[in-house]
């Protein structure tokens, strides 16, 4: 029994050192507050209340810059915020800058392109301009997944030959020139070869070339 007491006894001296410690820091952060008289009284401004709320899953964190971003920030430039409407001179109204509305108001004003000189006269002008929105669209579309990769420092694999400061080799020549022939909407079967001309070949070409049959792996059992 004399152990017990002793127990609950120094149990007890503890609390009474925390319940002590517990009111003065709470009486030091009161005298820290900002007070104020109300009639005869000096009263203190409590803070605004808060409720924490228990979250199951961590908070986001922010999200990294992209290139502009952190391009624009070097420079100091803040970003404007753009109308929705633009004043067109030609259709003499409003146009919006985007949507299916701009692309009927493109249509309208450019219902007739005139042929540069310097191209072919019977050149689909109308064919052209989609092509140039086409790739457009498709480097947008490229950079968007190039600053994702970036952020998630996800490696982006390499295209075509190696960058390097010293000429390229014969081999990596040939495997440039053997995927770039049939990459034609007719796998390379009318391109003209030049004399001496030899395909490529080599571990891991024949994936490269489009149109060629690719190696199927044993099933695992």
């Amino acid at each position: 029994m004399d152990i017990v007491n002793q127990i609950l006894e120094r149990e007890q001296k503890k609390a009474e050192k925390y319940r002590s410690i517990t009111v003065e820091k709470h009486l030091d952060l009161e005298f820290d507050l900002p007070t104020e008289r109300v009639e005869e009284a000096i009263v203190v401004r409590l803070p605004a209340p808060t409720t924490v709320l228990p979250r199951a899953k961590p908070v986001p964190k922010p999200k990294p810059l992209t290139k502009w971003q952190e391009f624009a920030k070097a420079k100091g430039i803040d970003k404007k915020k753009k109308d929705k409407l633009k004043w067109d001179e030609q259709l003499q109204k409003w146009v919006p800058l985007f949507g299916f509305k701009k692309a009927a108001a493109e249509k309208e004003k450019n219902w007739l392109i005139e042929v540069p000189q310097n191209l072919d006269p019977m050149t689909d002008m109308y064919e052209k301009k989609a092509g140039e929105k086409s790739e457009k669209v498709a480097k947008n579309e490229l950079q968007r997944l190039k600053n994702i990769a970036r952020a998630k420092k996800v490696k982006i694999p390499r295209v075509g030959l190696p960058t390097t400061s010293d000429k390229a080799s014969a081999s990596q020549l040939a495997t440039a020139a053997t995927i770039a022939k049939a990459s034609t909407a007719s796998l390379g079967k009318f391109q003209d070869k030049l004399p001496k001309e030899k395909e490529a070949r080599g571990k891991g070409i024949h994936e490269l070339i489009p149109g060629k049959e690719r190696k199927r792996r044993p099933a695992e059992i």
